[in-house]
């Protein structure tokens, strides 16, 4: 399912016009992104948690060449499934 899918259904289910929808699922979207860059976690009862890791800089190899590249730290995003999506998916 892709994002217009997901506003569709959303729309759909509540019945609410497309456009609508679509801010709702931009809105939700825009909160979780702004708790993630301040470091927050997001977690959302039954479906899962978004939370920010920290990926240690380490040392790579070039695949064309072989050769070693220095990859630096950044932080990433993680997701862990909830209980009731699990046992859905199951």
């Amino acid at each position: 399912m892709n994002k217009a899918e997901l506003i569709s259904r959303v729309a759909r289910d509540t019945r609410m016009t497309k456009v609508q929808a679509a801010r709702v699922v931009d809105s939700m979207l825009e909160h979780v992104t702004r708790a993630l860059k301040k470091g927050e976690r997001a977690s959302l009862v039954g479906f899962g948690t978004f939370t920010v890791a920290r990926r240690r800089a380490r040392i790579g190899r070039n695949p064309q060449t072989g050769s070693p590249i220095k990859i630096p730290a950044r932080r990433v995003v993680r997701f862990a499934s909830g209980k009731s999506l699990k046992s859905e998916v199951v």
